[in-house]
């Protein structure tokens, strides 16, 4: 996922439903997103995540449960993984 700004467009859409977490480039290419809130939130982002900002292609969406962090705000980290 290259040059359509999917790690700041999901900052923006967690932003605005209030969930926390992170987004950030992995090293095939793809973006990891953690995230965390209330359940409808996060519904509504993975939702979102699915389909990503205008010009993303999403191949695939692979979701798996965490125990919360308790974390504050949605990060946009530049590093690779």
């Amino acid at each position: 996922m290259q040059g359509v700004g999917f790690r700041y467009s999901a900052g923006g859409r967690a932003s605005a439903l209030g969930v926390s977490g992170f987004a950030r480039n992995r090293d095939d290419g793809s973006v990891e997103v953690e995230i965390e809130g209330e359940e409808t939130s996060v519904e509504s982002m993975l939702t979102w995540l699915k389909s990503g900002p205008h010009g993303a292609i999403v191949r695939s969406v692979t979701v798996s449960d965490r125990e919360p962090q308790g974390g504050k705000g949605f990060q946009i980290s530049h590093e690779i993984d």
